[in-house]
């Protein structure tokens, strides 16, 4: 979509969706490929299947972002009022906002400086119970400097959790936080 459009569903298979910049579409997906949400850009709903996820500054999400192999990224001012969840794949937060919490079962998980998240944070175990391939690396979750993490940050396998000094954060279960000053751990 070129910038400032507006669409309903917009999809793709084997390819990728692009929101131009201040446009607005309710949902946008795709499997096997990447969904970009321009700057200052608005939509319902995102959702990939074996590919990223990327919101610009001052983009906005009324409900979920979802991808089951891709990372997710959130660039500076972005907003996302649902869930926000990955299987595999990087979750990064650069001074964004996430209403509906956090949840990954593989991914590494950023929460930059000045981003501020809701309802907590949640590293699942895979569905079937057993090591996956590259599951004994324990993911890494950082929270940032001046981050904010409302609500239970849970581990149901074994992380690596680096908190800044100047981070605050709800109770931890399941992990031991490691905490570390400055901009990077």
């Amino acid at each position: 979509m070129d910038a400032g459009q507006h669409a309903g569903d917009v999809s793709s298979v084997n390819g990728s969706v692009h929101v131009g910049d201040h446009g607005v579409v309710q949902k946008a997906s795709t499997v096997n490929g990447s969904v970009d949400l321009g700057a200052q850009a608005h939509a319902g709903e995102l959702g990939t299947v074996n590919g990223g996820i990327r919101l610009a500054a001052g983009s906005q999400v009324d409900g979920k972002v979802e991808a089951v192999n891709g990372a997710i990224s959130l660039a500076q001012g972005a907003q996302v009022n649902g869930h926000v969840s990955n299987v595999n794949g990087a979750i990064t937060l650069d001074d964004a906002h996430v209403a509906g919490g956090l949840e990954t079962v593989a991914g590494e998980l950023t929460v930059g400086a000045g981003s501020h998240v809701e309802v907590g944070i949640l590293v699942d175990m895979p569905n079937d119970g057993w090591s996956h391939w590259g599951s004994e690396r324990k993911p890494v979750v950082v929270i940032g400097p001046h981050a904010v993490v409302k609500g239970t940050l849970e581990f149901r396998r074994p992380v690596v959790l680096k908190v800044s000094d100047s981070a605050q954060i709800g109770p931890v279960k399941g992990a031991t936080a490691e905490k570390f000053s400055g901009d990077t751990p």
